[in-house]
């Protein structure tokens, strides 16, 4: 049979009046004698004919025997009593999990019911509508008569007969809401295919998404454990370096002593290199504990010129073409200077024989929209645009949606660490801000990065260069607390050649006894991830309670929650970073100690409820 005669003989079952012949000749046109559409009712949780079917059918125990068969799923091959208790026919049916069952009774189906069920899965929803539409005209019909009930009453009780008009108008306001819920059923019944499609589409976006921020937490996990246990080796390295270089200092100049030198620069180099590469996976995994501050993008960007021109060579032409009345931004200096050096390099190498670089500034708006379309959505609002744009050779589509991914690089084996622009993208992320990149192959390569505005900023510290403390040494108390004890001989040797009085122990409650013992303590060094059950944040909130005044360092090479909270280092927290070298260890600990630097408030770390396509302002 044709499909378009079999999709004609179907569209017949949607008039209910012609409903019980469109069946018959269904039936007959696919080989059985008669089709049933039995459809479950909802509160009597029986299966009953649909609308426009038989509404009774032959009882005994063949019927109820395939009804009760019927509460599965799938399809069954039985025989009942029909059309009457003294004949038998085999029926062939299919049970669907929507409470439908189709039915094919008698003859030699040509189809199966499977197929069938497939082809009426629209008139079957129909029935259902119609279902529910009889069983509202049902309680419609009951709540008019008892309307009109009601009236015979109150021609008779006058007092009852306010209450009875305010029931009327309550029991039309149901059957009004039993028509839209009608129309609704119909409109739903219309547009549930298109619905589903995109509810599962939302659906598997969403999974994607948290497929990957569970992808980030695990490498930020893993990235971690290493960085720290690594940190620590590369500080006793780095220690042992340093010992090396003064020892050195003091032997004549010969060729042996040469060789010794060339051999420490080399595993110096070697430390740094690896330093920069946990720095990055950090940076990458957003487990950096930075420190943001009011910066003025323009004239950092104005003073960087001269590095990145270096950066570049002469076979690259640098422009900066910076906004007048720039925002403020607010991230850590030091890492944003970092992050523009590495888009420089990749820009460089993009244009191996010449090209133009351009670092531009710009306020901008980020609106809903169009932080609604990003993978990580950021607040909308104000934020601090700099865009590095090449023109160098470009990329692909395909590369541009793994640029960011940590070790990706489209470098030569052995040139790149594919590290450079996924510590970016961590570094930005990890600041509240947002990276864009545009690329075509052949027409260069922006890079856009957006970092939030500073609000309440103080002009006269925006930009500041950091203060360099003192490396000179002194004669106060200093307690140092660090499990490696490599690491802890190192860190005490430093101190003590320095000229301070060290105390020293290995755990948060050793800490502690020490500093009961001690006389006077002025300083408190400690590693923020220790043993026991007690880490540095609370040695140190310990230690202060008990010596109020205390001065406290902490140093760690990976932290999460003790002293950094949003990415951020908490107010007033000074923090040395891991691997430490000698002189930044004595300028760090002679700043504690003369005071340290004023850290930004807590009004200009936060953002203001205002929200605002990326709208240049």
């Amino acid at each position: 049979m044709r499909r378009e005669d079999l999709q004609q003989l179907i569209n017949g079952l949607g008039d209910p009046a012609e409903r019980s012949v469109a069946a018959t000749a269904l039936a007959y046109a696919v080989g059985a004698e008669d089709l049933l559409i039995l459809l479950e009712d909802a509160e009597a949780g029986v299966l009953a004919p649909a609308p426009g079917f038989p509404p009774t059918l032959p009882g005994g125990p063949t019927w109820g025997a395939f009804l009760g068969a019927c509460r599965r799923r799938g399809e069954l091959v039985t025989e009942v009593a029909f059309p009457t208790l003294s004949e038998s026919k085999r029926v062939r049916a299919y049970a669907s999990g929507a409470g439908a069952v189709i039915a094919l009774v008698g003859g030699s189906p040509t189809v199966a019911a499977l197929e069938l069920y497939e082809h009426l899965s629209l008139v079957i929803q129909l029935l259902k509508t119609e279902q529910a539409a009889a069983a509202a005209e049902g309680a419609a019909a009951t709540a008019a008569q008892a309307h009109r009930q009601a009236a015979a009453v109150a021609a008779v009780l006058d007092q009852a007969r306010g209450r009875l008009a305010h029931q009327s108008t309550q029991l039309q306001a149901a059957l009004t809401e039993s028509s839209r819920l009608n129309e609704e059923l119909r409109s739903l019944a219309a547009t549930l295919e298109a619905r589903v499609a995109k509810e599962i589409t939302e659906r598997m976006a969403a999974e994607e998404q948290l497929r990957q921020a569970q992808k980030m937490e695990a490498i930020g996990q893993l990235t971690g454990g290493v960085a720290h246990d690594f940190n620590n080796l590369l500080t006793v390295i780095l220690g042992g370096l340093d010992q090396m270089d003064r020892q050195l200092a003091k032997l004549p100049d010969d060729n042996a002593v040469a060789r010794l030198r060339r051999s420490r620069d080399m595993a110096q180099q070697a430390c740094q290199r690896a330093a920069t590469l946990t720095s990055r996976l950090l940076a990458f995994a957003r487990r950096q504990a930075l420190d943001p501050k009011p910066v003025d993008a323009n004239r950092m960007v104005g003073g960087m010129a001269e590095l990145l021109a270096r950066t570049l060579g002469e076979q690259v032409q640098l422009e900066v073409v910076t906004a007048p009345g720039l925002w403020t931004a607010m991230a850590d200096p030091s890492e944003l200077e970092s992050a523009l050096l590495n888009l420089a390099v990749n820009a460089r190498d993009a244009m191996p024989t010449s090209g133009r670089l351009t670092v531009e500034t710009g306020n901008v708006f980020l609106d809903e929209a169009y932080v609604a379309e990003i993978p990580e959505p950021v607040p909308p609002g104000q934020y601090v645009m700099i865009a590095v744009s090449d023109t160098g050779c470009g990329m692909s589509a395909d590369t541009v949606e793994r640029v960011f991914e940590p070790f990706f690089t489209t470098k030569p084996l052995g040139q790149g660490t594919g590290l450079g622009l996924s510590q970016v993208y961590g570094f930005v992320r990890q600041s509240g801000g947002h990276v864009r990149i545009y690329s075509e192959v052949g027409q260069g390569t922006t890079v856009k990065l957006y970092l939030p505005r500073a609000w309440e900023v103080d002009e006269t510290a925006v930009g500041a260069p950091p203060r360099v403390g003192r490396a000179d040494g002194g004669d106060e108390v200093i307690l140092v607390v660090e499990d490696h004890d490599d690491l802890r001989a190192y860190s005490v040797s430093v101190l003590k050649e320095l000229g301070y009085r060290v105390m020293e122990a290995s755990a948060g409650l050793a800490a502690l006894e020490r500093l009961d013992q001690a006389a006077h303590v002025d300083l408190l060094f400690t590693d923020v991830i220790l043993p026991g059950g007690m880490d540095g944040r609370g040695l140190a909130d310990e230690a202060r309670r008990r010596r109020p005044g205390l001065k406290v360092l902490f140093t760690t090479g990976y932290t999460r929650n003790a002293i950094v909270h949003n990415g951020r280092l908490d107010p007033g927290v000074q923090l040395v970073s891991k691997p430490f070298t000698f002189e930044a260890l004595a300028r760090k600990v002679r700043a504690v100690l003369d005071g340290g630097p004023s850290m930004a408030s807590a009004q200009q770390m936060g953002l203001p409820p205002e929200t605002g396509a990326e709208v240049p302002v």
